[in-house]
Order: structure tokens, then C-alpha cells, then sequence
């Protein structure tokens, strides 16, 4: 990370509610040209938005909430049986219009303050997640361009190199939905959108053989609400 965490509160926030404690950890990029004007944004009382956290390209990170507050970042969708997902994350925006590269100081950044905050709370890697995981049918953040299989080599986050032939839209979405995807408040290719903007970012076309292979393993290896209570 370059330098300290610099603070920049946000007044759009509030308490976490029912008492509920951070265990996920959501990533977004910005959608904005550079740093200063989403902070800006993240900051107006009017625009109603914020996270936790902005990096920028360069690695700068600001603060706009503190961790035990609810920022409000996540909007509308689910994870598992979690569907006030702003009280129970950590949101961080990374700065980046989603049409670029996540340069490697923003990454370096992004670790160490991943690293950070999942010690404090005791989120596992499973339980970090896209914006788009959370809500296929809004969301694409942060999108084909971010290094996810990196992030899983340092233990920040899963993923699944399986491989298949076999083929079949139910037995997908059924292990989607042990993963975490809301199988029940999306389409079947709005879930398979989102799996390939996280797992296979250069995959295109109808279901295969390969995303069938890799959801049933991640639901295997990382079932959603095993340890999970409902929020």
C-alpha cells in the first residue's frame, strides 16, 4: 500500500443493522474518469452512495466510512441467505472506468488492505464477492479486467480451474445457488453472466461443460450458508 490510509469521511452511511457484524468483503470499480471526482461523489450528501473504501490507480487509499458502519455501496441483491448485504460487507471502490486494466500499484493496495480488514473480522476468501455477484442483473463491477485468480493466489478470494464436458443449465444453477448466486431472483443467464465475469472472463457463448465444472466445484469446496447465519 502507498502510504497511510487517508481519511475522507462520507456523511452517507449509518448503523449496521441488528446488530449485525461485516463478513463479506464487496469489490466495485468506480465507473468514473479518475479518483478525485468518484470520491467526490462517494462523499455528496445528495448522491446517497459510499463505501468503506476507495483505491486509486496509483494506490492511494482513502477512508470514507469506518468499518462498523454501514456504508451504502451494495443496493439490492443477495449473497446466500444475506439480503441486507450493506450491513453485513465491507465495500471497496476501486477506481477504474471498467474499460481498463487494474494497474498494478491499485492491486498491491487492494491486498494489503483486503488482508487488513478480513484479520479484523475473520472473513474467509469465500466470502469475498463481486458486485456483480451479489446483483447480476444491475451490476458488472468489477468486471472482465480484474485479477481474480491473483487475488486467489494470495488467499484473498477463491477459484476453480475445473474442466468438463457435461452440460446442464439445472444442475448449474443448483450449485450456483450453493455458492451463493440468487438463483431464485435472476435469470439463468444473468447468474451465468456473473459467474464468467468472475471465473471465465474470456468465455462467451451458451453454457458449457467448462462452467458447469467450475461452479460444481466452488459449491463443493465453498458452500455459501454452511456457517452462515441469515441477515
Amino acid at each position: 500500500m502507498t502510504g497511510a490510509i487517508r481519511s475522507r469521511p462520507s456523511p452517507n452511511h449509518g448503523p449496521r443493522r441488528d446488530g449485525a457484524r461485516p463478513d463479506l468483503i464487496v469489490l466495485h470499480y468506480t465507473a468514473m474518469t479518475t479518483a478525485e471526482a468518484a470520491l467526490d461523489r462517494l462523499c455528496d450528501p445528495a448522491a446517497e452512495v459510499s463505501a468503506h473504501y476507495l483505491i486509486a490507480e496509483r494506490g492511494t487509499v482513502w477512508q470514507l466510512v469506518p468499518e462498523s458502519l454501514r456504508a451504502w455501496h451494495a443496493g439490492a441483491g443477495r449473497w446466500g441467505r444475506v439480503s441486507d448485504v450493506n450491513s453485513r460487507s465491507v465495500g471497496i471502490e476501486l477506481a477504474n472506468t471498467g474499460a481498463h486494466p487494474f494497474p498494478a500499484p491499485q492491486m498491491s493496495a487492494l491486498r494489503a488492505l483486503m488482508a487488513g480488514i478480513m484479520a479484523r473480522w475473520s472473513i474467509p476468501p469465500a466470502r469475498v464477492i463481486a458486485h456483480s455477484d451479489m446483483a447480476p442483473l444491475r451490476k458488472s463491477d468489477p468486471g472482465r479486467r480484474f485479477d481474480w485468480r491473483g487475488l486467489a493466489r494470495d488467499g484473498l478470494t477463491v477459484w476453480s480451474d475445473a474442466t468438463g464436458q457435461r452440460t446442464n443449465m439445472g444442475a448449474f444453477l443448483r450449485d450456483a445457488g450453493l455458492f451463493g448466486y440468487d438463483i431464485g431472483g435472476n435469470a439463468p443467464e444473468a447468474v451465468l453472466t456473473a459467474f464468467r465475469l468472475r471465473f471465465r472472463p474470456s468465455a462467451d457463448g451458451p453454457l458449457d461443460g467448462t462452467d458447469c465444472a467450475r461452479m460444481a466445484d466452488l459449491a463443493a469446496r465453498f458452500p455459501v450458508d454452511r456457517t452462515t447465519p441469515t441477515a
